[in-house]
């Protein structure tokens, strides 16, 4: 298979962190939002970073750690993305779509670590 977006893990979590920022950038800022929306920028775009640390790593452990990064980071965003909704309803829709692809995410790199244990 040709490397489609689907199937290219650097592509796919760069447009996942880029559409975070764009969806953080909707969200009104008020004292208690403020806060959720770096947690939740600084989460969804580490997935994509410390992927491309695991594509570049250095052994075998190096880049198990870094997938594992990939993995917490992921489901982090899911739960920043619950409170945010939680904050502003209206972005409730929107807000559905990025927590399924970081669900995806999440489950895509759990199962590179379950790989890597065998």
């Amino acid at each position: 298979m040709p490397n489609s977006p689907k199937y290219d893990l650097e592509e796919r979590t760069a447009n996942f962190g880029e559409n975070i920022i764009k969806f953080a950038k909707k969200i009104q800022k008020n004292p208690i939002s403020a806060p959720l929306i770096t947690q939740l920028v600084k989460s969804g775009t580490s997935v994509g970073a410390n992927y491309c640390e695991a594509d570049d790593a250095e052994s075998k452990d190096d880049f198990k750690h870094k997938i594992g990064i990939c993995k917490k980071e992921a489901r982090e965003t899911k739960h920043w993305l619950r409170m945010i909704v939680v904050t502003e309803a209206t972005l409730k829709e929107e807000a559905r779509i990025l927590w399924q692809e970081a669900k995806e995410l999440n489950l895509i790199f759990n199962s590179i670590t379950n790989k890597l244990k065998k």
